[in-house]
């Protein structure tokens, strides 16, 4: 018998906010089982993500559970439901599962925002500068681990440059634009594609300079990824042992006060792309 793959990001993104349903309504597994006509092993296995649900189930489980908003209901059952295969696929099995998780958020998310402080943020990397990042780790990646990170770092750009572009907004702190992850020529050509990708619509890059007073901010690193509707939106940070994805709503209210506060301190857009390109005359 084969082994059963582990549950998707996104699975268990659907997995814990039925979870989160049936608490709000005071309801054990059991009990709410009952109402499904199914034995608490069915209820665990659902909330775990080990098992998936039924549109029509998810709705008698929504009707149980009192929730009488239809958007975030019906966010649940495309959740649910939709069987998309995209391109991370391919890389089950080769890359760690975090890459393919996040790279699954991008495709569904409304809108992406992203506050950076030390690296220019994923989505908009050049392929040298990506390999001159994932060249550094330590313990060292084998060659060909090391390809499939960068390939898998370059496809990602499918959410910015692709038929269907997501609106996307970074901001950068002037650090970033300025450490230089390998030579000067590679630095040179990031910043040259950050400008030509500035000028896209759904583009919005803006800028931290160093000389800013009362920035106290530089913890505030994030990706921030809206939902189908807010209570869905997910917040993506780096961590120690790889990437951790937010979700809980108090959490979420955090992130979104901190992305305006960080956002506020930033240049507007055009003077951001006058800063960039400066720096990039400068190499």
């Amino acid at each position: 018998m084969g082994t059963k793959r582990e549950p998707t990001a996104r699975q268990m993104r659907l997995a814990v906010e039925l979870r989160r349903l049936r608490d709000a309504a005071d309801l054990s597994a059991r009990e709410a089982a009952a109402l499904l006509g199914v034995n608490s092993v069915q209820i665990s296995q659902i909330e775990s993500g080990a098992s998936g649900v039924s549109e029509k189930r998810l709705r008698r489980l929504a009707a149980h559970y009192v929730c009488t908003d239809e958007a975030f209901i019906a966010a649940l059952i495309v959740m649910a439901t939709d069987r998309t295969q995209g391109w991370w696929e391919e890389y089950r099995a080769l890359l760690p599962t975090p890459f393919l998780d996040l790279a699954e958020l991008e495709h569904h998310a409304t809108y992406l925002r992203e506050a950076q402080f030390l690296y220019i943020p994923g989505p908009l990397q050049t392929e040298d500068y990506a390999r001159a990042v994932f060249s550094y780790r330590v313990p060292e990646l084998p060659q060909e681990e090391l390809e499939l990170r960068v390939r898998h770092r370059m496809q990602r750009k499918v959410i910015l440059e692709g038929p269907a572009p997501t609106p996307y907004e970074a901001v950068i702190h002037e650090s970033a634009l300025r450490i230089m992850v390998s030579d000067r020529s590679t630095s040179r050509l990031q910043l040259t594609r950050l400008l030509e990708l500035s000028e896209a619509d759904h583009v919005t890059v803006r800028v931290i300079p160093f000389d800013l007073e009362g920035f106290a901010g530089a913890a505030s690193a994030m990706s921030y990824a809206g939902g189908a509707v807010p209570k869905l939106d997910t917040v993506v940070r780096d961590g120690p042992h790889g990437a951790a994805f937010i979700d809980s709503q108090s959490q979420l209210d955090a992130y979104r006060t901190l992305f305006r506060k960080v956002e506020a301190a930033s240049l507007d857009p055009e003077r951001s792309r006058e800063f960039i390109h400066r720096l990039a005359k400068e190499l």
